[in-house]
């Protein structure tokens, strides 16, 4: 429905009056995109450097997915599994043969798949390994950022997630990010799995030391517990490989995947892993009303064809090995620390430069959208089908700002 409010004033307004205030977005009203470009309701120009937090790895209304999204529509949107549908026998085939893992779990949210991935590990730890029940244990991270829900909040070290949302759910223990030696510390009989990002975007894309995952695998087969990998925001592309872990050369029991998978269409998340993983699940036992259906089916086959056949990955590792070195150049009190793995790249600032929203607020007056996180840190994850011309106009402005302030 077209809003009779075109002015952003109007609309951030409305947003202020009758929303619940759970964030915090730059004023910026955007009101149709392409590509890596958007346009907010005064007319204004802006590139996306955000993505939306690698939801639109593809770029925005990427015309192939809309064409899948709006067909599929014309026919059939929801069966809910109670049915079968046409989409999702050959989605399931499309993932097993790009991934190489046999099967496939369809969910919705990000968090919701994480929760699919939780609650795989504890049946797995109770009815394959043996582990007594009630006493499973999965190992987390410093700096994690799996998700909202309950669950997922009560392995979070962040004071703000979990204030107010207590009593937590036991059963998590959490160990200093990229602290091999910490690990293989903590492993011992009850522990049914470790649940890691193999890079964390929400932290501020912080890159563990070298030969961390590899460690956390090694661990995994000794101590028979499943080494599970978050690839939500860093996977389909995002660091210049289909998913993060292939850098260090690793094969995770199971590999949790969102965002990009709905192409920045709709919402579409799935664990995968293999039959013994995959066996523990029995009719009844885990669902979604629309996890699977037709519409996430067709339009995440879209998405992933698009990855794969415009080979955004490539870009990605091409075009961010190149962003890189081009701001690691910027000479500027304020920056800290340049780090990353493709086109995703944490900007991270001195306590004293005064935080990072300063900086995107500076950046959005010149044309480029993007986000701070935890205070200090700049994010930078433009759409992987940004070209080379259209990154030197962003780095033209980023380079700007930081000689602006000073």
């Amino acid at each position: 429905m077209e809003s009779t409010r075109t002015s952003s004033r109007d609309l951030i307004r409305l947003e202020n009056e009758y929303g619940a205030h759970n964030y915090h977005p730059l004023d910026v009203v955007v009101h149709r995109a392409q590509g890596v470009w958007v346009w907010d309701v005064d007319g204004n120009r802006y590139l996306d450097f955000l993505a939306a937090y690698s939801a639109v790895n593809q770029g925005h209304a990427h015309p192939r997915i809309r064409k899948a999204m709006i067909e599929q529509s014309e026919r059939v949107t929801l069966t809910s599994r109670a049915f079968r549908n046409d989409q999702l026998g050959p989605l399931y085939e499309q993932v097993s043969k790009l991934t190489g893992y046999r099967r496939m779990l369809p969910m919705n949210s990000g968090a919701e798949a994480v929760e699919t991935a939780v609650k795989a590990a504890r049946k797995w730890g109770y009815k394959v390994k043996g582990v007594a029940e009630g006493r499973a244990e999965i190992l987390v991270f410093s700096g994690n950022f799996h998700g909202r829900t309950t669950t997922i909040v009560s392995f979070s070290d962040d004071a703000q997630y979990r204030e107010g949302f207590g009593p937590f759910t036991p059963g998590f223990r959490i160990l200093p990010y990229g602290n091999l030696d910490a690990a293989r510390a903590a492993m011992g009989p009850d522990v049914v799995a470790i649940l890691v990002e193999p890079i964390q975007g929400e932290s501020g894309i912080v890159v563990p030391p070298a030969g961390f995952l590899k460690g956390l695998e090694r661990l995994c087969r000794e101590h028979r517990a499943l080494l599970m990998v978050d690839e939500i925001q860093s996977g389909l592309g995002r660091t210049g490989r289909l998913f993060a872990f292939e850098h260090e050369g690793v094969r995770p029991d199971v590999v949790i995947i969102g965002k990009a998978l709905g192409g920045g269409f709709y919402p579409v998340s799935a664990i995968l892993a293999d039959d013994e993983v995959m066996s523990v699940f029995h009719p009844g036992d885990h669902g979604s009303t629309f996890g699977g259906n037709p519409l996430a089916a067709a339009v995440a086959r879209e998405a992933l064809a698009v990855l794969v056949e415009e080979k955004l990955a490539e870009n990605s590792d091409r075009l961010g090995a190149y962003f890189l070195e081009r701001l690691r150049a910027i000479r500027s009190r304020h920056i800290r620390e340049v780090r990353g793995k493709g086109l995703w790249i944490g900007l991270e600032l001195r306590p004293e430069a005064g935080g990072a929203r300063r900086f995107c607020e500076a950046l959005m007056k010149k044309g480029l959208l993007c986000k701070e996180t935890h205070v200090n840190t700049i994010r930078f994850a433009p759409p992987l089908v940004i070209t080379r011309e259209e990154l030197d106009w962003a780095l033209e402005r980023v380079e700007a700002v930081f000689r602006e302030i000073e």
